[in-house]
């Protein structure tokens, strides 16, 4: 009774967020994704994005040629194994990582050209964003409210309500170092959106996690989305993908062999479920595995 309590509360918590953010940003003038976000277009667009590394025994191609769109309101699954390239795609998306050949755009801006700008419009989540350990969850958000330039009266309206909506009430005057796995997990949610970003990127965000603090990325997932936030998705567990993305991209061994909806995808590969469809597309042995 207790999980079903904390599930409907996440629940209520994110749609006050839709509803809100909503609202705002049609009283400013901005799009919000509200209704048929697809309309928007190309929110973000990835073009024969190449990496190689160097190492003693010879190169090695990370990112193979990788091209992809994302439009507002949209979950795109970066999917493969361990070492496809989900990352090293995300890092150079983010421009922190220089593409060899190819480029990514965020909202019309080029990473390469303009990479504080695409940083701006980003919002990042993943499996090892951490938590400064000596300072409190308010201290958090208004530290990176700070980095992105919200202006002062914006960033107090700001940090409010996303402590109220994320209910973090209860623990913002503790240290992080004194959260939960799943407190400080709901810090950092509150954190990508602090500056209010048009476009989230998370990787891996469920690893590490049980089963309630799984719920609440896909809750987070899905109202995001609904408040026409294009995102991106990297994850090796197919299974959580099926639940949370609308696309599909399939990395194997830095190459994107296959994307589409499950429908489409279904179509293409004669399989009903991801794992199938990723092995028959990608030709791996049977035995493979994709890890935990």
């Amino acid at each position: 009774m207790r999980a079903r309590r904390r599930d409907v509360c996440m629940w209520i918590v994110l749609t006050e967020y839709n509803a809100f953010w909503c609202g705002r940003r049609v009283a400013e003038g901005v799009p919000t994704g509200c209704g048929n976000a697809r309309l928007w277009g190309v929110m973000i667009r990835v073009e024969r994005l190449t990496k190689r590394f160097w190492t003693e025994r010879g190169e090695i191609v990370a990112v193979d040629g990788v091209s992809f769109s994302v439009h507002a309101g949209e979950a795109y699954g970066l999917l493969g194994p361990n070492g496809a390239g989900k990352t090293t795609t995300l890092r150079m998306i983010l421009g922190l990582l220089e593409a060899d050949d190819g480029f990514a755009e965020v909202v019309g801006y080029r990473t390469s050209d303009q990479p504080l700008e695409v940083k701006r419009r980003i919002g990042f989540v993943s499996a090892s964003s951490g938590t400064y350990p000596w300072l409190t969850p308010r201290e958090v958000l208004w530290y990176f409210a700070d980095l992105y330039d919200v202006p002062g009266a914006v960033a107090r309206r700001r940090v409010s309500e996303l402590i109220e909506l994320f209910r973090l009430e209860s623990f913002v005057h503790q240290r992080c170092a004194t959260l939960s796995t799943g407190q400080r997990q709901r810090v950092n949610l509150a954190r990508a959106l602090v500056h209010d970003p048009p476009v989230m990127l998370l990787d891996e965000p469920t690893t590490g996690l049980d089963v309630l603090g799984s719920q609440v990325i896909y809750d987070y997932v899905r109202h995001v989305c609904t408040a026409g936030k294009a995102v991106i998705l990297t994850t090796h567990r197919l299974d959580e993908a099926e639940r949370l993305c609308t696309r599909f991209g399939l990395l194997h061994q830095g190459r994107l062999v296959q994307q589409g909806t499950l429908s489409e995808l279904q179509s293409a590969t004669g399989c009903t479920r991801l794992v199938d469809m990723f092995l028959k597309l990608a030709e791996v042995p049977a035995g493979f595995s994709f890890g935990d």
